[in-house]
């Protein structure tokens, strides 16, 4: 069985210093991991909330399956994320600090086939930060390009 869907969330890195990554499982039903395995989902509008002690994923996009009856499920559902309670707390107590906030990064399926979202605790950039890392990325294209030539 191939598993070789990786949807990154692109938006996510120009939007934010990446500060530390966790890895998660989510709660789906039948009808998403099939959507999920035909690449039908966006993580670009996508953040994390606690909702008393839990973590879920608010306003990420499972397309509807195409071969779903009645029983489909609603594409900007609320998902529950499952972390251990240690990791939760230390997410909970670093969201409380100022500016920071918990994004989805990359959604992937594992070796044994399970829907596994990365997250990311992340700070949000300033105009010149966006600027800023948008010229090392072209200068270091451009290395690349008369590196390559």
């Amino acid at each position: 069985m191939e598993n070789n869907i990786r949807i990154k969330n692109r938006k996510a890195f120009h939007e934010f210093f990446i500060l530390e990554k966790f890895v998660a499982g989510i709660q789906l039903t039948g009808t998403e991991i099939k959507s999920i395995r035909t690449g039908k989902v966006s993580l670009a509008e996508g953040y994390c909330a606690f909702k008393g002690k839990e973590l879920f994923v608010v306003n990420m996009h499972i397309a509807e399956y195409k071969f779903g009856t009645h029983y489909n499920h609603e594409p900007k559902r609320d998902r529950k994320l499952l972390l251990t309670k240690r990791e939760l707390k230390k997410l909970a107590n670093k969201t409380r600090e100022k500016g920071l906030t918990i994004v989805p990064i990359v959604l992937f399926i594992n070796e044994k086939g399970l829907a596994k979202l990365e997250i990311a605790l992340a700070k949000g950039k300033k105009l010149y930060d966006k600027r800023e890392s948008l010229k090392t990325k072209d200068s270091k294209r451009d290395l690349d390009r008369k590196n390559y030539s």
